[in-house]
Order: C-alpha cells, then sequence, then structure tokens
C-alpha cells in the first residue's frame, strides 16, 4: 500500500511546508556558497605564469603589478617563468590549468593575437581557451643598435641591408613576438631581406645585441629604454603612431619614410576559461585600482607603457580585434616562420 494512503490527514500540509522550505533552502544555499567562497578567495598563492624569460617586458611588469597585487589581496603572487615558442608554452600551460583563480598568465600581443595566424599548429586558442582579466597597458618597440654602429637613422638601416641582402640580422624575443613582427613588416614595407635571430625572451635578445651577436632588434620600450638611456643603445626610430613620451627626440618608423607603418604591443592578464566570474571580477577591480594608482601610473610610464587598467569585456573586446588585425596584416605581408 503506498505510503501517502497510511499518513494522518493532519500530517500531510506539514509535510508539504517542510517540503517546500527545504526547496526553497536548496535554491538559496548555492549563490551563498558562491559568495562565501569570492570573499574568501584568495587562500593561497597565486601562481603568475611569464611566458617569456625572466627580465624581458612581460616578467618586469608582471612582479610590478604583482607585487602590488599580493599586498592587496593579503597572498604572495608566484611569477613562474616557462619561455618558449613565442610564449606559446607557458601560454598552454595556463589554459589547461583549473579555472579555480589560482593561476593567471602574462598575457602578450604575441601570446594572445599574432601566434594563431602564424603558428601552423598552436596548442590552444587564444580566445575560447582564456578569460580576459585586465589590460596592463600599450606599449611601442623601440628600433635600437650597439651605440658603437654606425648606423645613425633609419635610413642608414636600408642602405646598408640594400647593399648587402641577408647579410644583417636582428634578433627578438621570439617567433611571433611584436618584436619580431616589427621587423618583418620593416623588411617587407623597405623590401628588405633581413635573417631573423629568435631568443626566449627580451632579456636574451637585448644582451645578444648589446654583445653584438646581432645587427639591431626593434624592442618593447620597457627593456629598450633603460639601455637608451644608460648610453649602451641608439634608438633610431618608435613604432607607434606618435612619438614616445619618454623618448621625445627619436622619431617614429613612419616619420623616418615608412609611411602607414604603425605597431604597438601591449601586455594584460588571463585566467583559464571558465573561471569563476567573481574571482574574475575581484581581480580585474582590484588590478585596474593599481594601474590607476599615481604612483604606478608614473612607474609605467617611466618604462614606456601608457597605462590602461581596462577590465574583461574590454580587454576580450580588443582582443578579438587584434586577433582579427593580425590575420590579415600576417596574411598581406606573407609573414611565415622560417
Amino acid at each position: 500500500m503506498p505510503f501517502s494512503h497510511r499518513m494522518p490527514r493532519g500530517l500531510r500540509p506539514l509535510l508539504a511546508a517542510l517540503c517546500l522550505g527545504c526547496m526553497i533552502g536548496c535554491m538559496t544555499v548555492a549563490p551563498q556558497a558562491q559568495a562565501q567562497s569570492t570573499d574568501k578567495y584568495p587562500s593561497k598563492p597565486i601562481n603568475y605564469v611569464v611566458p617569456f624569460a625572466a627580465g624581458g617586458t612581460t616578467d618586469l611588469l608582471g612582479r610590478l603589478i604583482g607585487q602590488r597585487l599580493s599586498q592587496v589581496l593579503g597572498q604572495s603572487i608566484v611569477v613562474e617563468n616557462r619561455p618558449g615558442a613565442g610564449g606559446n608554452i607557458g601560454s598552454d600551460y595556463v589554459a589547461k590549468a583549473a579555472p579555480d583563480g589560482y593561476t593567471l598568465v602574462g598575457g602578450t600581443i604575441s601570446s594572445h593575437s599574432i601566434n594563431v595566424s602564424l603558428y601552423p599548429k598552436m596548442p590552444y586558442d587564444p580566445v575560447k581557451n582564456f578569460q580576459p582579466v585586465a589590460l596592463i597597458g600599450t606599449l611601442p618597440n623601440v628600433l635600437v643598435v650597439n651605440a658603437s654602429s654606425p648606423w645613425k637613422s633609419v635610413e642608414d638601416v636600408i642602405a646598408a641591408a640594400k647593399a648587402k641582402p641577408g647579410a644583417i640580422n636582428f634578433g627578438s624575443s621570439g617567433n611571433g613576438t611584436s618584436q619580431h613582427l616589427s621587423a618583418e613588416l620593416f623588411a617587407n614595407m623597405a623590401g628588405l631581406k633581413l635573417t631573423h635571430v629568435p631568443y626566449k625572451g627580451s632579456s636574451q635578445a637585448v644582451q645578444a645585441l648589446l654583445g653584438n651577436q646581432v645587427d639591431l632588434v626593434f624592442e618593447n620600450s620597457v627593456a629598450a629604454v633603460p639601455m637608451i638611456q644608460s648610453g649602451k643603445f641608439r634608438a633610431l626610430a618608435t613604432t607607434g603612431p606618435k612619438r614616445a613620451a619618454e623618448l621625445p627626440d627619436v622619431p617614429t618608423v613612419a616619420e623616418a619614410g615608412l609611411k602607414g607603418y604603425e605597431i604597438v604591443s601591449w601586455q594584460a592578464i588571463f585566467a583559464p576559461a571558465g573561471t569563476p566570474a567573481p574571482i574574475v571580477n575581484k581581480l580585474a577591480t582590484e588590478i585596474g585600482k593599481i594601474i590607476r594608482e599615481p604612483d604606478m601610473r608614473q612607474r609605467l610610464a617611466a618604462l614606456g607603457v601608457e597605462p590602461s587598467g581596462a577590465g574583461p569585456a574590454e580587454l576580450g573586446a580588443f582582443q578579438k580585434s587584434e586577433v582579427a588585425k593580425w590575420a590579415q596584416l600576417i596574411k598581406v605581408a606573407n609573414i611565415r616562420l622560417e
């Protein structure tokens, strides 16, 4: 006989009320639990992966932002360098990490927009496999040569390269990086043949130029400016649409003769796709505040970075536009990995 047929009638309304109460309670537990877990975030150190070698632009910015973020969140930000393949190795590691807010990556114009159109086989999708968090800022690259170089201008470089096709080499922080593409676009627009020597990061490319192992480098302003100011490098041109504030006497590549030339690099922070929105928003809010702090803005500007602090939605839209832009440019300029 069914249980309900044996139940006293007086208990039925009470049981119904209890069941309704349980249903309502279950419906409210999940949001409360989520809110509580977000309030406790972070409860352990956060791993900040830099997909390039130590000492380069992404590394320097990651440590600068990470140090301040650790103070704000009350947890250590552990910077881990996983260089190689133009940022692909470290980025792939984060793409496959648990989406819990404890693994972030210092994403760049190369790892999160250029590489997908340049590498024949990508281990990750720069858009689908990542959750945008915050845009640190944008920065130009600088065409630099060793201070002992005979070249004093862009015209000198072009004349020398045309005189000896393929004999002049340039260093970069890796295949597919903005440094690499800056030189390739330069060569394409000027009708030159240059030889590419890729390294695992900016610091290694800088050291190679310092030791005259390469003839020139298009380097991020973060790594280039200190070397220029110390008198070790000579700046010939910048790649942005306007002159860099920290290098007012240095012309843009467009001003130096290649009209229409423009490349602006960028640095951002991403989490694995699927990271809970409350955690992403908390990180984005705090990082945005840090980047907008007067002292931080001043420190970034001194490195040649135009601070941003844009959040997930704005960064996501910007990244998608960059992916499309570079796909078109790489196709038109016929830029390929050798």
